[in-house]
């Protein structure tokens, strides 16, 4: 694709402000590593624009402080202090609705996942945030603990300006043929084929 150009016009009845304007629905899958990176970035581009920022983090756990959580709640706080950027909400195990595969029943984990998915879609209905990053979202969708086509209604349907990104493999076909932007992560090299394993500042 050209840079910058559009591949063609669609006859939709919109003006060229409305189509580049429209809020996007997003998904990062594949098997290589930089989905949530990519994802991530996008937010911080978000942030800079003063919009308000909702991450929702499905796997990784509480006990894990990775980078772009520190990032983000620092961002937050020169929003609060300075007005500049945009509020900055990140949610994950621990904080109320997120659930980890090594702890408790496969049951307790998919109410888990359910009800985090309940208070998404409740955001969404009340346009709380602009950019929403659902991180590794894909695997409550893959186990079946969240139904895929109330996600894809729900997304299609939202009112208001709201992008909304999602993580994760083996994203559901549904939800593919739904989005706008369809990214996938393929692996040339990585250093863990030669034994290296995730470092700080790489990885976290």
């Amino acid at each position: 694709m050209p840079q910058g150009q559009v591949t063609s016009t669609p006859d939709d009845g919109l003006t060229t402000r409305q189509r580049r304007n429209r809020p996007l629905l997003v998904v990062h899958t594949g098997v290589m590593k930089g989905k949530s990176t990519a994802a991530f970035g996008m937010a911080l581009r978000g942030w800079n624009q003063g919009w308000p920022i909702g991450v929702f983090q499905f796997v990784k756990s509480a006990k894990w402080k990775v980078g772009e959580e520190e990032a983000f709640r620092a961002l937050d706080r020169v929003h609060a202090e300075t007005g500049q950027g945009g509020p900055v909400e990140w949610h994950k195990m621990g904080s109320g609705w997120s659930w980890s595969r090594k702890r408790g029943s496969e049951t307790d984990h998919a109410a888990d996942a359910a009800e985090g998915w309940a208070e998404i879609r409740r955001r969404i209905e009340n346009e709380q945030h602009r950019v929403y990053v659902l991180d590794e979202f894909t695997y409550p969708l893959k186990w079946g603990w969240i139904d895929v086509e109330e996600v894809v209604e729900v997304l299609t349907n939202r009112p208001g300006q709201q992008h909304v990104i999602i993580t994760g493999r083996d994203a559901p076909q549904p939800l593919i043929d739904a989005a706008d932007l369809v990214l996938e992560t393929g692996k040339v090299k990585h250093p863990m084929d030669d034994g290296q394993k995730g470092q700080r500042g790489i990885e976290w």
